[in-house]
């Protein structure tokens, strides 16, 4: 059985302060993009190694076990005995360690192809409490849809926000930002963002910001020269997404986006959305 994880991106991204359980809590919009990994998973009969997992396509760091994917088969294994062993193909095209959820994706379609596979019969609501075990970001996935999420980023609300007939640019310079790093330098603040999603895109510049950007660009100069080249080139909104450090930007349909305009190493990737 194979499925398609796609990315996300975070429009807005406001830290609100520390909750008592010491993790920040924010408000952000994510919104689901066209651009996709591949993931396969074929039943074997290895009992030694139930989870095989075999990577290709873009690089990604880290242990086999501690990819979500890997994590996903033996969550749901705790539970259910029933799954068999399993060999898990996974092709990346989404950089890892981007702001783009690629990984967060990968975990929860992971939960979803298991669950159809082997007929286990999860509610939506039970897909949704297994995939924020894996990470915060995880169960937007299982909605997919354009939420309005708070908390850490597992309280959703779906927010009607259409982006069709508009372009959209992804890059990615390939900096790597720690998570860690970047919340101990943001400041707090809030600009209702639940209300501004509703404006005009062209208005979103003056009304819609991400908190990480101040810190992130201050030590990397470079991330903050592509957000300057977008807005050169047309768009009419740009923003770092979650902590980076890949920026996007948002262009009317008919925008014709020169590619040469970033660094030949770049990620650079254009999107009919």
């Amino acid at each position: 059985m194979i499925v398609f994880p796609n990315c996300k991106i975070n429009i807005g991204l406001n830290i609100l302060g520390k909750g008592a359980d010491g993790y920040h809590n924010l408000e952000t919009i994510f919104y689901p993009l066209p651009l996709y990994d591949v993931l396969e998973v074929i039943q074997h009969t290895n009992t030694a190694q139930p989870c095989e997992l075999f990577l290709s396509g873009i690089k990604i760091e880290g242990k086999p076990e501690d990819n979500l994917c890997t994590k996903a088969y033996h969550l749901l294994k705790k539970d259910h005995q029933q799954l068999s062993p399993v060999k898990i193909y996974l092709y990346k095209t989404i950089p890892a360690g981007a702001g783009l959820g690629g990984g967060s994706a990968d975990g929860a379609f992971m939960l979803g192809l298991l669950n159809d596979k082997f007929q286990l019969h999860l509610s939506n609501e039970k897909l949704l409490s297994y995939a924020l075990e894996l990470g915060s970001d995880c169960p937007f996935f299982i909605v997919n849809k354009p939420c309005f999420a708070q908390q850490r980023g597992e309280a959703l609300e779906p927010v009607t926000l259409r982006l069709s007939g508009y372009k959209l640019i992804l890059v990615n310079p390939g900096i790597h930002i720690s998570t860690r790093w970047a919340f101990s330098q943001v400041s707090y603040s809030t600009n209702d963002l639940k209300n501004m999603i509703g404006k005009p895109v062209e208005l979103w510049q003056e009304l819609i910001s991400n908190n990480f950007e101040e810190p992130v660009f201050k030590k990397f100069p470079e991330i903050a020269a592509i957000k300057d080249e977008l807005y050169a080139s047309g768009a009419l909104y740009a923003s770092m997404s979650g902590t980076g450090s890949t920026v996007y930007g948002i262009f009317p349909g008919n925008t014709t986006i020169e590619e040469k305009s970033f660094l030949p190493h770049y990620f650079v990737k254009q999107l009919e959305l």
